[in-house]
């Protein structure tokens, strides 16, 4: 789609069984974009991209009719359920915009936060650093054992990693979708992009994002169960990290980190030039 420089998003939403969630969420993404098509004075466009990670309810084919009525949605469909960090990865690949902000499909995130996240993006973007701005929700209206949990998940992952950021569960997130694509995929790895970020050069700002209840439908991932595979996933990462030494590179321009490995894979993807 033709699009103004930088001021390009896709909204990437991954759902398991989500389909009563589905029609007022998308509203909700619709009325934040046209937030930001006003802030930026018609120079914005859009994608909202849902990821049906393999459902068993009605998701799927409400997705589907949906996506017929509307140019701003599409739909990408695993044809059985790899999880959200696939769901994800698939919705990273099926962008075309510049820019990706997911958010959860369970309706407990707040759209209305995305053009907050998708300004400060644009205000702490260099080109040498991708940046990621990590949602930090604020009065989680979560159960007491899930909060539990999840200030000793930060804590110990925190504390180990290195990545300064208090809230890595949050499902609303913001980035340059070429920096997430030179990432390595795993399962699981939603949960360590802070530390997957700062690994690559790249910097984390937190920003405060609201919270809200469920209304309709189950969690799909137990307390016990995330732990489990939360310290598997911890020891792999900690691998990474001490797996990798990150170059600096400088190009014959003089331009270095980030933007000379983005010049680097461009100059990559062309056909060489024909000499007489």
């Amino acid at each position: 789609m033709p699009h103004a420089p930088d001021y390009n998003l896709a909204v990437v939403v991954p759902v398991h069984n989500e389909a009563a969630n589905i029609p007022p969420l998308i509203a909700e993404i619709r009325a934040a974009m046209r937030t930001l098509d006003d802030r930026f004075a018609g120079r914005f466009d859009y994608r909202i991209i849902y990821v049906d990670d393999g459902s068993t309810d009605a998701s799927g084919t409400r997705l589907r009719d949906l996506a017929r009525q509307s140019a701003d949605l599409r739909v990408v469909t695993h044809r059985t359920g790899c999880g959200q960090s696939a769901a994800i990865i698939s919705g990273v690949k099926a962008a075309d915009t510049d820019w990706i902000a997911t958010i959860d499909g369970d309706g407990q995130n707040d759209p209305a936060d995305i053009p907050a996240l998708f300004e400060a993006a644009l205000r702490h973007d260099q080109p040498a650093a991708p940046i990621l701005i990590a949602g930090h929700r604020q009065r989680r209206q979560d159960s007491a054992i899930k909060l539990v949990s999840s200030r000793i998940a930060n804590r110990v992952r925190a504390g180990l990693l290195g990545d300064a950021t208090p809230d890595t569960g949050c499902g609303l997130k913001l980035f340059r979708r070429e920096a997430f694509l030179t990432l390595p995929h795993f399962d699981h790895m939603h949960r360590f992009l802070p530390a997957l970020f700062i690994r690559a050069g790249g910097r984390v700002v937190s920003h405060p994002v609201g919270h809200r209840p469920r209304q309709s439908g189950a969690s799909h991932y137990g307390t016990w169960g995330r732990l489990k595979v939360g310290v598997v996933d911890l020891a792999g990462v900690i691998w990474l990290q001490n797996r990798w030494n990150r170059p600096d590179i400088v190009t014959t321009d003089g331009t270095s980190g980030f933007e000379a490995a983005e010049a680097i894979a461009r100059s990559a993807q062309r056909p060489f030039a024909r000499t007489e």
